[in-house]
């Protein structure tokens, strides 16, 4: 296998005001990180293409689509999402869900590659939420299946937040399977059936973790048959992260990617990575943890392609 193929979006400013929840500083953080370490060289790296308007509307309301890039959305909408409107929000939230579907087509062809972005599962058909404007899984699967290039996708959701959005969009839609490992008592306050969840109490911990990773793996492997595995891996799960909940360590973190990658690579199963959540105190543990996920990549693939 030659080089991986792997996509950035902060080539496109979100700014955001003095003080803001979201850490928007850990994408740079992370790209600056994984090529100083080397796991990825710089020739590895892809500035990820807009998405096709097209593509947003195969899975999102037109009208909200068009609410997004014109900038009316109403006071009530701007605050579910969490992020004030600006020409640079139209440009990154586009870049991330270009990022996903580009990592997603070098995935069928290299048999995987990953998105320094993305993982917006929150986003619903009609409305941004949590951080989330257009919602890239969803909108990848969608593509993928419209150009005929796959059949069957597994989103596997690992994000400690569960992802509605992406279950939402997909009900009843046999086509796309929505996997979700998730913090029971955690955003968002109401769920969203996904064709599998599983709800973690508070303070799960390492080992009860794992465990339900691996149950989740099995499980939605066997009744999906995927030909594609999107992989949702947040990692705020991370016990030092403010919104996490589960106590999961950095070590767990990487033996849970390990696993996905391991898995799928035994089942010859192409793999697109997205980010997700992550938001420790300071934003570094977020980014080693980031780290990790590439870090586990790497040891998947053979020695030549390195």
């Amino acid at each position: 296998r030659g080089p991986m193929r792997v996509f950035f979006a902060d080539h496109h400013e979100l700014p955001l005001p003095a003080g803001h929840r979201f850490p928007i500083r850990k994408y740079r953080m992370l790209r600056e990180r994984l090529v100083s370490e080397e796991i990825l060289s710089a020739e590895e790296l892809f500035e990820a293409p807009l998405v096709e308007r097209s593509r947003l509307v195969a899975v999102h309301d037109p009208s909200y689509v068009e609410a997004v890039f014109s900038g009316s959305l109403d006071r009530r909408a701007v605050g579910r999402m969490g992020f004030p409107w600006s020409e640079g929000l139209v440009r990154r939230s586009c870049a991330s869900v270009g990022g996903t579907l580009a990592a997603a087509r070098a995935a069928l062809e290299d048999g995987i590659s990953g998105t320094l972005a993305g993982g917006t599962h929150h986003a619903l058909r009609d409305a941004g939420a949590g951080y989330c404007v257009f919602n890239d899984l969803a909108v990848t699967a969608r593509a993928l299946i419209d150009d005929g290039l796959v059949e069957r996708v597994l989103v596997l959701d690992l994000d400690v937040h569960q992802g509605d959005g992406t279950a939402a969009i997909f009900a009843g839609d046999e086509r796309v399977f929505t996997c979700s490992v998730h913090g029971a008592r955690n955003f968002p306050a109401r769920k969203t059936e996904s064709d599998l969840d599983i709800p973690l109490p508070d303070d799960t911990g390492d080992r009860a973790y794992l465990e339900a990773v691996e149950q989740a793996l099995e499980a939605s492997l066997a009744r999906s048959n995927p030909d594609i595995l999107l992989y949702q891996a947040g990692v705020d799960p991370l016990v030092d992260d403010r919104l996490g909940r589960l106590a999961v360590s950095s070590e767990a973190l990487f033996e849970r990617d390990r696993l996905v990658l391991e898995r799928s690579g035994a089942e010859g199963l192409p793999v697109a990575l997205t980010m997700g959540g992550g938001y420790a105190d300071p934003i570094d543990l977020t980014v080693d943890a980031h780290v990790g996920t590439y870090r586990a990549v790497r040891d998947r693939m053979p020695a030549t392609s390195r």
